[in-house]
């Protein structure tokens, strides 16, 4: 039998540790491939610039700086740049990977999204922003379709365009992506190219959030053209009258008294339910005092001496790149800092819904741990299996007794993992109780004491797979003076709280199972 129509197979593209898989989409100067590491199957999302293309727009100075500052973005709510790697005819940019799609595409699904929603959605989106302006870059391209989400709904902003360095006098002239979200002096190619025209784009999107549809829209572009000049724009009457002067201010035609980014930060609308690791407050520093190991993580990444980033700090330019990059670590570490105090300190979610609703029908992994009795035994069973032992009774095997708690303060229930999760958060909403997310499965809760501005009853829900279809509720009690943290990586191991099994917890319990009961 001929083979000669036999399709051959696609030869295997790879790309230092990682192979090349399929395309995600197309850019201005190529395109973006998914990547999977060959040892460790680490998803990545790979951008391929072609140099004869960058080379011809003259612009391979500009993206070799802008890149190198990419490397040491590290904001929660920004695609991560790990690593560039260079071939004679392209360049490749391993990037985070999100699994979770476009913001567009869920708002084309969901329609206009509830307050709460839209408010954090925009919050983190705002923050991304705040940081990228405050490092000397503008992303000029601002829009759903460039605003990914993760797998916990939480905005990525991508796809920065590599022509977007703030520097004096420069104008982006090409117009980018859908003209809808562009400022009124973009479109009337005006020089005037800075942190404005992302704050009009922001405010399209926050209107897009809100009422699923867009302010100024028209398949005749002269038209839509003249809506954008206009500034016009239909304000539907179900929305809150605090974020209708936000939007206004936002969406304000002149550059000159458009709404900045402060002015955002401190809008009461805005300001609701505010996670505080967003906007970190600035840490005072004496400018004579140096990070080092900042100064030598510069060094490293731009291949300098320490004097030349100590001449680009004391030379006071905004636009330097040394000191820009010096600013990004220090940035970062602040970052980081304040992530792990909120860990303790802005712990709780107050009297809001979920940040997550699970839906049943999507099929997201979400880590369950198996309850400790059946995970100590399943332990036993792997060792057994590979020391080579059989699995009888004498031989510690399934059959022997496991020491087991004499009982459990909890629900046991056969219900959908995801639809379980789903009635405790109703639930608490409707007790009024304050929560802070763990994981899918595992939220610390608390209750204000009667009479107490400042007290709180607190507890720990975290659920577990008891067998292959059964699934329990565990209720623990949490001290009022820590909230106790995971020890070793383990989050079944916590500090013991004695004495701390009171009838308020006990009340918070009771009262939660009669919730969940209706």
């Amino acid at each position: 039998m001929s083979d000669k129509n036999q399709v051959s197979p696609q030869p295997i593209v790879k790309i230092g540790h990682y192979i090349l898989g399929q395309t995600l989409g197309v850019g201005t100067f190529g395109k973006v491939k998914i990547g999977e590491h060959q040892l460790t199957k680490h998803k990545v999302a790979v951008k391929i610039l072609n140099r004869q293309k960058i080379k011809s727009l003259d612009v391979v100075g500009k993206i070799r700086r802008e890149i190198q500052n990419l490397k040491l973005f590290r904001h929660p709510h920004i695609i991560k740049l790990y690593q560039v790697i260079s071939t004679p005819s392209d360049i490749f940019m391993i990037m985070e990977y999100v699994s979770g799609g476009e913001l567009f595409d869920y708002i084309v699904k969901h329609g206009k999204l509830k307050e709460y929603e839209a408010r954090r959605f925009f919050q983190q989106i705002i923050s991304g922003v705040d940081y990228c302006h405050r490092h000397m870059i503008v992303h000029r391209d601002l829009k759903p379709e460039n605003l990914l989400l993760d797998h916990n709904l939480h905005v990525k902003i991508a796809d920065f365009g590599l022509s977007n360095m703030m520097m004096d006098g420069e104008f982006l002239r090409t117009s980018c992506g859908s003209p809808n979200y562009a400022a009124p002096e973009v479109i009337s190619g005006k020089l005037y190219a800075g942190p404005e025209v992302d704050i009009w784009s922001c405010g399209v999107i926050l209107y897009a959030l809100l009422c699923g549809t867009l302010p100024f829209d028209d398949e005749h572009v002269p038209t839509l053209f003249r809506k954008i000049k206009s500034g016009i724009f239909p304000i539907p009457d179900y929305l809150n009258k605090s974020v209708v002067t936000l939007l206004c201010h936002m969406l304000q035609i002149d550059p000159m008294k458009r709404a900045t980014i402060e002015d955002i930060k401190k809008h009461d609308w805005f300001q609701r339910d505010l996670p505080a690791y967003l906007f970190p407050s600035p840490v005072e520093q004496d400018s004579s005092v140096i990070d080092t190991d900042a100064v030598q993580e510069v060094c490293e990444k731009f291949g300098v001496k320490e004097y030349e980033v100590h001449n680009a700090l004391l030379s006071g330019d905004p636009h330097d790149q040394l000191g820009i990059a010096y600013h990004l670590i220090i940035d970062n570490k602040r970052i980081a800092d304040e992530a792990a105090k909120a860990e303790l300190k802005d712990f709780y979610v107050a009297s809001s819904p979920p940040p997550v609703m699970f839906n049943p029908s999507e099929t997201t992994p979400s880590p369950i741990r198996p309850h400790p009795e059946r995970l100590a035994s399943a332990i036993r069973e792997r060792s057994l299996t590979k020391e080579g032992g059989s699995k009888d009774a004498s031989e510690g095997g399934p059959n022997t007794p496991v020491k087991r708690a004499k009982w459990h303060l909890g629900i046991r229930s056969q219900s959908k993992p995801t639809d379980i999760m789903n009635e405790v958060y109703r639930a608490m909403k409707a007790l009024d109780f304050e929560w802070k997310v763990i994981n899918p499965y595992h939220v610390r809760v608390r209750l204000k004491k009667v009479n107490s501005d400042s007290e709180y009853t607190k507890m720990s829900l975290q659920l577990y797979q008891v067998d292959y279809k059964s699934y329990l509720l565990d209720f623990k009690s949490l001290s009022s003076e820590e909230d106790p943290q995971p020890i070793d990586g383990d989050i079944m191991t916590y500090q013991q709280s004695t004495g701390y099994q009171t009838m308020e917890f006990f009340e918070m319990c009771a009262s939660l199972i009669t919730q969940l009961a209706r």
